[in-house]
């Protein structure tokens, strides 16, 4: 097979572009089934592209493609190129991107068939490919960071896509915010960079780190991945900057599986990934990367146990498996972080997709404790979304089981500091059996025992409002009792394929010690390996096989734990957890609650920054820009008003003003020569 041209590489991005500017200038006055075949033809050819991309490059054995355009920015001693590059690390985002995003879009033309701004939400969906893929195919950190800037514009947007409902205009705005503190530390560190490596470039700056002395650690270097860190952990929504994505579940559900599942939150572990070099030589980021991961995983996995929205269960358990990417790479297991990347956006976005099927069943209700019994009702649903339950929950051989399994062997034996290692596994054990426990939670009370959403569709529909979604979804005639249905093939398609993904999507990465040869591991070696990261060579020689397989049985072990008390929990005595609830109060509302945090925030951040801003406002616009120009007014009509006086038109009063006029002159003259006499 011949070398693919890389001026393909343009069409990736541009052909959604072009989908979003069809639909976003033409979609209203077009009829809904041609913006649909606009949105999906314009990402299914960027899918295909990508296919035939991999293909050359596994034919041709090519290391990596480049496309480099005109100068972007072109001064003295500085230049960024607009160019893009394709390395296996690219080809794995891209592909998750186009595919993924590709049989999103196909479930969204059933899920929002009703919705008013159907042209909008389709021309929003194309925009955020365009900035994701730039965002992936970026060969500087500038490029990286305008497609980095797009998908938190193109988030803002979708979140917000039912502006009229205050809680989703709230949390558009919450999750842009939140992002740009986030990006403020990327800016900083993007002008670090600048400045001790004079480009933006990936491979000048490197190539440049990597020529530098083995010895040379630390110091600057910490300081930008730090700050890289910071940028990540805004729209990777890790600690402290999490707190816009539960929110952001106020957006669609197809929404919430592209942008918050597979996708955009996705950004800052490839971010890391792909500066694994910069990382490498600061073992004190490393760590922070690492510790950060593992506190949001296990933090966010508790606040998860106790939610009742069945997307923000899910949104908690996103916010958690990110921990787990950023704790891989925070070991410098690169490989195994997106590994996990890649099976979480199967079995993540199929949750969300499964859960979005739910609440068209039940015309837009997310509580679960008002579903039950929905096993016989829905039952592709309930079989497409009990395998993203087994795969997230990590139970063998699922795909979560070998991508989650790789992180905490890692972890277990991170040799340069064996101490932290063990802690962090430890941590993500405990999250593990959590995650398996929320997840079953979820699992058995949506789909087992007896139905509880009887009565109160009934009531909703009396009352002609469903709580938890403002759509225009309606219960239907003709189905099943009170207007639960199945969802239609169009949205059940894309739910069998990523069910099958989630099956043997983890097969591509079984490591040797379970008989498999970690293809996807070996895959990324031109990325890692080839620039000397040290995720290979820490253990490989030293760990005997043994040990993997007792650590994998350990964790199959805590799964099960997990399934077992919420099996004890909600199916065999489901009382139980509510009487737990009520013996301890305390503990509960603290997790109910979220521990607080925006409750914190809200009082030391954004009360007294809104206080501040209300003193600059008057100081500034009042008494500064509305102030001056007042007070000039009123010095002009002041001294107006008499000068006036002057102007009276009789001539005595005339004359008597040329008078004294006439004798202040002479009188200052006469003042002026004594002083000079004497």
């Amino acid at each position: 097979m011949s070398e693919m041209n890389p001026i393909l590489l343009w069409w990736v991005p541009l052909l959604p572009f072009a989908g979003f500017l069809i639909n976003g200038t033409l979609g209203r006055r077009l009829p809904r089934a041609a913006v649909s075949s606009v949105a999906l033809f314009f990402t299914a050819i960027p899918a295909v592209i990508v296919a035939w991309l991999a293909c050359t490059m596994h034919a041709t054995h090519q290391q990596a493609i480049e496309l480099v355009g005109r100068p972007w920015i072109a001064i003295t001693g500085f230049q960024v190129n607009f160019a893009f590059a394709v390395d296996h690390l690219t080809l794995i985002m891209l592909a998750v991107v186009t595919g993924v995003g590709f049989l999103i879009h196909i479930y969204s033309v059933g899920y929002i068939a009703h919705e008013d701004g159907y042209w909008r939400f389709f021309a929003y969906l194309n925009l955020f490919m365009f900035f994701m893929l730039v965002l992936a195919l970026s060969s500087s950190f500038l490029l990286l960071f305008v497609g980095w800037e797009g998908v938190g514009l193109a988030s803002y947007l979708l979140i917000g896509f039912y502006f009229k409902k205050d809680s989703a205009a709230n949390a558009g705005k919450k999750a842009f915010i939140v992002n740009r503190i986030g990006d403020f530390g990327f800016l900083l560190a993007m002008f670090l960079l600048v400045r001790h490596f004079g480009s933006l470039s990936f491979s000048h700056i490197f190539a440049a780190i990597t020529a530098l002395p083995a010895s040379f650690q630390g110091g600057i270097l910490t300081a930008i991945a730090l700050l890289l860190m910071l940028g990540a952990a805004g729209k990777s929504a890790q600690i402290p900057l999490y707190v816009w994505l539960p929110d952001a579940m106020e957006g669609p559900t197809p929404v919430s599986a592209l942008i918050h599942a597979a996708t955009m939150v996705t950004a800052g572990v490839y971010m890391v990934a792909r500066c694994h070099v910069l990382f490498d030589r600061s073992p004190f980021a490393l760590e922070v990367v690492a510790l950060i991961g593992a506190a949001t995983a296990i933090f966010a996995a508790c606040i998860g146990m106790v939610q009742h929205d069945i997307k923000r269960v899910l949104a908690y358990s996103t916010v958690s498996q990110l921990g787990y990417m950023f704790m891989a790479c925070g070991v410098a297991a690169y490989s195994a972080g997106i590994f996990h990347l890649v099976t979480h956006a199967f079995f993540k976005g199929l949750l969300f997709l499964a859960a979005g099927s739910v609440i068209h069943a039940m015309s837009g209700e997310q509580d679960m404790r008002f579903m039950g019994g929905l096993r016989r009702r829905l039952p592709v649903t309930f079989w497409t979304m009990t395998t993203g339950v087994f795969a997230i929950a990590g139970i063998w051989p699922f795909a979560g089981f070998f991508s989650k399994d790789e992180i905490l062997y890692h972890a277990f034996t991170f040799a340069p500091n064996p101490q932290l290692g063990h802690l962090l596994w430890a941590v993500g054990l405990i999250t593990a059996g959590m995650t398996s426990f929320y997840m079953f939670r979820l699992w058995f009370k949506t789909f087992f025992k007896a139905p509880r959403f009887e009565e109160h569709l009934l009531d909703s529909h009396g009352a002609g409002v469903h709580s938890s979604k403002s759509s225009t979804l309606t219960l239907e005639a003709n189905h099943d009792s009170h207007g639960v249905h199945e969802s239609p093939w169009i949205m059940l398609g894309p739910l069998v394929i990523l069910a099958i993904l989630s099956i043997v999507g983890g097969w591509i990465g079984v490591p040797q010690a379970l008989g498999g040869l970690n293809h996807f591991e070996h895959f990324l070696d031109p990325v890692f390996a080839a620039t000397g990261t040290p995720q290979n060579a820490l253990n490989a020689d030293q760990v005997s096989h043994s040990l993997e397989r007792i650590l994998a049985a350990i964790s199959l072990f805590t799964a099960a734990i997990g399934f077992f008390f919420a099996w004890l929990f909600y199916w065999r005595t489901p009382l139980t957890a509510a009487r737990l609830a009520t013996r301890m109060p305390a503990p509960y509302n603290l997790i109910a609650n979220k521990f607080y945090i925006d409750e914190f925030y809200r009082i030391f951040l954004v009360t007294p920054l809104l206080m501040l801003s209300r003193v600059l406002e008057f100081l500034v616009d009042t008494c500064i820009v509305n102030g001056v120009p007042a007070a000039s007014a009123a010095a002009t009509r002041g001294l107006g008003s008499l000068t006036r006086r002057m102007q009276s038109g009789n001539i005595r009063s005339y004359a008597g003003w040329l008078a004294f006029g006439a004798a202040a002159v002479i009188a200052a003259m006469l003042f002026g020569r004594t002083i000079w006499i004497r």
